[in-house]
């Protein structure tokens, strides 16, 4: 089973690096698929970097850009969603990324049942078409967050069938999310990309873990990203497992290569 891990990097492992050194890292690792970001101040794709130059810097290093993360939020349609939605892929086409992440609400609105659901199935909706045109596909990430506008997994394969979007649009299963929301369903066939992540903090409640909680996977992990893996690869999931840590612990590394290296090393042993 450890064969069929394939892993990628996400942009916010090492958020300081320029893109041209982060695909180096990945190429450095021995990987070949990396996220980039549109939300690392004083980075690309925030700063103006155009397409085409991340486009070039990814080739240069043997790199695959598997998805620009991400739209934010994305279930609360309106004109101006409408408008950046179509700049990012824009954007995902040109530079030659495969997918673009789409997130959720994520403040405490649009959580009522049935105003959830409505608002979900409005902007996949409407994104299938942008999404279709420029060949790039969506990935829905639930949040598994209290406050999230959409934290089951399964109310977002109900509405991509719903919308007759199996075509465009995949899930992102976060193990961080999944183990948040509590939801045992894990659905591989309609998982896209897997985001990987792990809290190590004895302390936190799961209620209180946030972002800054995620480090690099070890063996003190607490969300089970091993048991998770094993599931999804079990049910047939054979993509990407991207490092997506937000910790500053690991954002902060001066040579982030041997610990990523590290987890790398220690999910192969165990899944």
């Amino acid at each position: 089973m450890p064969s069929k891990l394939t892993f990628a990097l996400n942009h916010m492992v090492a958020p300081g690096l320029k893109p041209a050194a982060f695909f180096a890292l990945c190429r450095d690792l021995g990987l070949s698929d990396v996220e980039i970001r549109n939300d690392l101040s004083g980075n690309a794709i925030i700063d103006g970097t155009p397409a085409a130059a991340i486009k070039a810097q990814a080739a240069e290093n043997g790199m695959s850009i598997a998805t620009i993360n991400a739209l934010q939020r994305f279930n609360e349609w309106s004109a101006a969603r409408e408008a950046e939605a179509i700049e990012l892929a824009d954007y995902a086409r040109d530079a030659g990324a495969a997918a673009l992440v789409l997130v959720p609400v994520n403040d405490g609105t649009g959580k009522a049942d049935g105003e959830r659901q409505r608002n979900l199935r409005t902007a996949l909706t409407a994104l299938t078409a942008i999404l279709g045109d420029r060949g790039v596909r969506g990935l829905v990430e639930p949040l598994g967050f209290e406050i999230c506008s959409l934290r089951s997994k399964r109310e977002a394969a109900e509405a991509i069938e719903d919308v007759d979007g199996t075509d465009t649009f995949r899930m992102v299963h976060d193990t961080f999310h999944h183990h948040l929301a509590g939801e045992p369903d894990i659905f591989p066939g309609m998982t896209g990309l897997v985001h990987i992540s792990g809290v190590d903090d004895p302390a936190v409640t799961v209620s209180d873990m946030r972002d800054p909680h995620r480090v690099l996977v070890d063996a003190a992990d607490r969300l089970d990203n091993v048991g998770q893996i094993r599931a999804l690869v079990s049910g047939g999931y054979q993509g990407l497992l991207s490092f997506e840590p937000f910790s500053p612990v690991v954002q902060k590394l001066t040579e982030p290569r041997a610990a990523l290296a590290e987890s790398i090393a220690f999910i192969r042993s165990r899944v």
